[in-house]
């Protein structure tokens, strides 16, 4: 199942991250997994965090552009090819990967956790499910 991401657009100036992350604190919003991307003009902070119908809203409420976009989640063994094997099965699926970034969660850190944007989520997911991959939940997100 997908999970929601949140795109936050952020001016390339002094102070600006910290100002998206402050809203955030303030609505005791928590972030579960965070990936910055900048160009000249601005950047992009893109977040997974615990409520994500909140976060848009708080974010847009201060003058943020935040929008969502269907993302997929997958444990991945914390050990050496741990990535490769699940990316075997991506490719099996040819499923194409526009970008990914990892966090690892509270637990004994025998997985970390990557999330992944790809071109078509419900056929990327069908697709993987059928290769035997379980994607997680927004819950399960919320407790690792």
């Amino acid at each position: 199942m997908s999970i929601q991401q949140l795109s936050v657009f952020l001016e390339n100036q002094p102070g600006k991250l910290f100002e998206m992350t402050a809203v955030l604190a303030e609505n005791k919003i928590d972030i579960r997994a965070l990936s910055l991307a900048e160009t000249t003009d601005f950047g992009i902070a893109r977040l997974i965090v615990d409520d994500a119908a909140k976060a848009a809203s708080v974010l847009r409420s201060g003058d943020f552009i935040a929008s969502g976009t269907d993302v997929l989640a997958f444990a991945v063994p914390n050990e050496p090819g741990g990535l490769h094997n699940l990316l075997a099965k991506f490719n099996a699926a040819q499923v194409n990967i526009e970008y990914m970034y990892a966090f690892l969660g509270n637990e004994d850190k025998k997985n970390a956790y990557m999330i992944f944007r790809v071109t078509d989520t419900p056929a990327a997911e069908a697709a993987l499910t059928a290769l035997g991959l379980k994607p997680l939940s927004e819950q399960e997100i919320r407790t690792i």
